[in-house]
């Protein structure tokens, strides 16, 4: 692991502002533990504010609310990177957009290198939908232009 960076480099900042999918973690509200879940509704609206959004249904909504404190994990320039920061509520229910949806804004504290020693990422990992692709394109972009608006 590399020393902590306090916002996000110019690659990073540039892949976030792109679709792309992240693991979010956060600290569960019910047993205190850990999870992670993939997300793909994330921008970074600058080096040191990224803004996510989470369909109601998912209990990471809770979490975040319960406990801000969350680590985003992204793929990419050939390595891992987490990123902590602390969530808070941007807009609930996020504006603009079919279903209910809430919109959180994190404050990066630490960007780190997480791969272990000796290793480079090969390519990224990349994920196809599974469903009606139109209706996600639809979907990505309202839910896009309501975060960027939020």
């Amino acid at each position: 692991m590399s020393e902590a960076l306090a916002q996000l480099n110019e690659t990073l900042l540039s892949m976030l502002q792109s679709e792309t999918f992240v693991l979010l973690s956060t600290v569960d509200a019910e047993s205190g533990g850990p999870t992670s879940t993939a997300i793909s509704w994330i921008y970074a609206v600058s080096p040191s504010l990224i803004r996510l959004t989470v369909d109601h249904r998912s209990r990471l909504v809770n979490n975040m609310k319960v406990n801000p404190l969350i680590t985003i994990t992204v793929f990419g320039e050939g390595t891992v990177h987490a990123i902590n920061g602390r969530a808070a509520v941007r807009q609930d229910p996020l504006q603009d957009v079919p279903f209910k949806v809430c919109c959180f804004d994190v404050e990066i504290e630490a960007v780190r290198n997480a791969l272990f020693y000796g290793a480079q990422l090969a390519s990224a990992p990349r994920y196809a939908i599974t469903y009606d692709g139109r209706a996600a394109e639809k979907l990505d972009g309202q839910v896009f232009a309501a975060m960027q608006k939020a």
